[in-house]
């Protein structure tokens, strides 16, 4: 049973990331290096809001009255972190740019916010879930004290909509730094903050989890926006219809001109 748990909720929390590794980033080197890169800047987001909690927990003395404050810096850490992020992979984009052979980059804004996010979100929830998982594993009864029973599948479903809600992010920080749109880069520090206030309700995961996973689909829906999709686009493409080509080649001209 204990196996069963700890596979099962290991799919839910990471296997929509691995997914989305695995088709569209694995097979190019340029975004497996970004990918790497963004994983950095959120390990430095972590390390810089580990030393402000350990010397606020040294200088006041009280780690409960602490903890609101310290989620709040670590969310304004890790939006720093993704802008420090997008100014670096910026200037690596410039380099490619004068390396190619048109001038060009080869690897286009979107791409590298999509990958950025996915790797802050893939990190982040590696280090949510790494130790719940480890619990799930046995020995022990979850709830048994009279604690609630989905603990692990709600933490694990917590994950995943973390693991995406950094990926949606990460689009519409680039795009809002890229456009210069304050406004935008507002709202995501905001949902950003508001997503980790909401986590505080625990053990009331009504409270939490429906909100979180409501803010996920609104801000996927946002991101795909931001990216140029579209619903016709998705209409088209589950069509599997081809764009008809600007010219067409008449039926006459394909046959056989008589022997004289």
């Amino acid at each position: 049973m204990a196996a069963a748990v700890l596979l099962g909720c290991a799919a839910i929390a990471l296997g929509p990331a691995a997914a989305l590794v695995l088709l569209t980033v694995a097979a190019e080197p340029l975004l497996l290096i970004v990918l790497v890169a963004g994983a950095f800047f959120w390990l430095l987001s972590l390390l810089a809001a580990s030393l402000l909690w350990s010397v606020w927990v040294q200088l006041s003395g009280r780690e409960d009255a602490a903890l609101p404050l310290g989620a709040a810096a670590a969310v304004l850490l890790q939006e720093l972190c993704r802008f420090a992020c997008f100014k670096m992979l910026k200037k690596a984009d410039a380099g490619l740019a004068t390396l190619s052979k048109d001038g060009r980059s080869p690897l286009s804004l979107r791409r590298v916010a999509y990958v950025s996010g996915l790797s802050f979100g893939i990190i982040s929830g590696l280090f949510s879930i790494t130790n719940i998982l480890a619990d799930s594993a046995g020995p022990g009864t979850v709830g048994i004290h009279g604690d609630s029973p989905y603990f692990f599948i709600t933490s694990a479903f917590l994950t995943m909509a973390l693991v995406l809600l950094h990926t949606f992010w990460g689009i519409i920080f680039f795009d809002a730094c890229e456009r210069r749109r304050a406004g935008g880069l507002g709202l995501v520090v905001g949902s950003h903050l508001l997503t980790s206030g909401l986590t505080f309700l625990n053990p009331w995961y009504e409270a939490s989890l429906g909100p979180i996973l409501i803010l996920t689909l609104c801000t996927g829906l946002w991101a795909f926006s931001t990216a140029g999709g579209s619903f016709h686009n998705v209409l088209k493409c589950l069509s599997c219809k081809q764009e008809p080509e600007g010219q067409a080649m008449l039926y006459s001209a394909l046959q056989v001109p008589p022997e004289g």
